[in-house]
């Protein structure tokens, strides 16, 4: 017999004493073999149906508070906060089953927590002050919002970061953080809105048939309130005009179209009663 054929015999011989080892090995220990597979069945059942509730209760209370005419906002932070919560006690009870000592599992977790959220201040400081925004409420989902150095039309507010769209439908991501640091102008949260414009009209101008231009103007206008009123006087002697200011009320929602508008028939009306807007100048005199 060749040397290649013996140690092919010897390797063959190796794995059949090696295979009836493991199957007398499991004749032996076949209950606990069985039940370690029930157990990992068990917990993978576990964790697909938990994490099934989880995504049912949180849309089911999601649901229900939209019924109760909750703010958009709350519901939207309560439900991700519920479903993340679900989640990891899921995680926590399939973990259990398979034999792993939860209290030690949730004492791993607490130090795996501590570290991260010492590596992550930044985004647990986001966390923190989204849970603020939301119990404060500043504004909500719709407002339009002047904060962190950008302003935009707040479409969502996340455990983490507020979502922004802007005029001209650019989509901004704002660190809850950096909203709550600084001031927030919640343009939307009152009903109604002052426009304040600064009318310029010569010195040779009479003041008083101007005023009486500029009510008129307004006036014309169906969107402007008439309670406020409407404040029109002169706030200056500059240097080359008399500036006047109009200041009419509208509802916040008409507030651009109003303001574009009322710029456009002003001018009209001063114009066809050559009233003249200046253009700055200086007087130079020569000796």
């Amino acid at each position: 017999m060749s040397l290649e054929n013996t140690e092919l015999t010897s390797t063959s011989v190796e794995n059949t004493h090696f295979l009836q080892q493991l199957i007398h090995w499991g004749r032996e220990h076949n209950e606990l073999i069985l039940s370690y597979i029930v157990n990992f069945v068990v917990a993978i059942l576990i964790i697909i149906i938990g994490l099934y509730i989880a995504r049912t209760l949180s849309h089911l209370l999601s649901r229900i508070l939209t019924k109760k005419k909750v703010d958009k906002t709350i519901v939207d932070f309560l439900a991700a906060i519920a479903r993340y919560t679900l989640i990891a006690m899921t995680l926590i009870a399939g973990g259990g089953h398979l034999g792993i000592q939860t209290a030690s599992f949730v004492a791993i977790l607490a130090a795996a927590g501590l570290a991260v959220g010492l590596a992550l201040k930044g985004a647990l400081s986001n966390f923190a002050a989204g849970i603020l925004l939301v119990t404060l409420r500043p504004f909500r989902i719709g407002n339009f919002i002047e904060a962190a150095g950008t302003a935009g039309t707040v479409e969502s507010i996340q455990l983490f970061h507020c979502i922004l769209r802007t005029g001209d439908n650019k989509h901004i991501v704002v660190p809850n953080a950096a909203i709550l640091k600084g001031n927030i102008v919640n343009v939307s949260r009152k009903p109604i809105r002052r426009i304040d414009l600064i009318i310029r009209v010569s010195y040779q101008s009479d003041l008083k048939h101007v005023k009486d231009v500029l009510e008129a103007a307004v006036s014309a206008n169906d969107k402007v309130l008439t309670e406020p009123g409407t404040q029109i006087a002169v706030s200056e002697l500059a240097t080359s005009s008399v500036n006047l200011v109009v200041r009419p009320w509208v509802k916040s929602g008409d507030y651009w179209s109003v303001r574009f508008a009322l710029t456009e028939s002003i001018k009209n009306a001063l114009d066809s009663e050559n009233i003249k807007i200046p253009y700055p100048q200086m007087d130079v005199h020569r000796k």
